[in-house]
């Protein structure tokens, strides 16, 4: 089964980034807006425990912090994926460190920019057209971080939470 952390930033945030997703994202309504702290990977069930635990550990030590969604950016010529940028945050850094370590330590495909996707999987001519639009909207947009959850991927490709964990450091 397919496994993953996320983060999901306060509603009028997940407003503001729905407002685009259902024109420009193709898993809008597969998983609400979030910050993926660890990306999706096959987990072995009979591990599940030992992961839960580990996170269980992090959320203990970790106190609750703010981040700032400050642009619009894109990942092109990687990808062509829009998204809200987290500007640089040495919490949601260290938070991203811990989760993909221990139990849950794999190598990862991309290194780590904290966001949260509003479109994807568009053609180059549009993606651009969008970014040019989209670029020139002044985002300031502050969200309390005080929660992460393991998602689970259902057969019909949707996502649901397994487990939330409360950061009380």
């Amino acid at each position: 089964m397919k496994y993953g952390v996320v983060i999901f930033p306060e509603k009028k945030i997940q407003d503001i980034a729905n407002s685009y997703r259902k024109r420009y994202d193709p898993h809008y309504a597969l998983i609400p807006p979030h910050i993926t702290l660890k990306e999706a990977y096959d987990f072995d069930e009979n591990h599940l425990n030992e992961a839960t635990n580990h996170l269980e550990q992090i959320s203990r030590e970790t106190a609750p912090f703010e981040i700032l969604l400050h642009k619009v950016s894109t990942f092109h010529p990687t990808t062509n994926v829009l998204y809200l940028a987290v500007q640089e945050s040495e919490d949601i850094y260290s938070l991203h460190e811990q989760v993909n370590s221990g139990e849950l330590f794999h190598e990862s495909s991309y290194q780590f920019i904290p966001h949260i996707t509003i479109g994807q999987k568009l053609p180059a001519d549009e993606m651009h057209d969008i970014y040019g639009r989209l670029r020139m909207v002044n985002v300031q947009l502050k969200t309390r971080i005080d929660r992460f959850h393991l998602l689970y991927q259902l057969d019909n490709g949707s996502w649901t939470i397994y487990q939330t964990f409360l950061l009380r450091g």
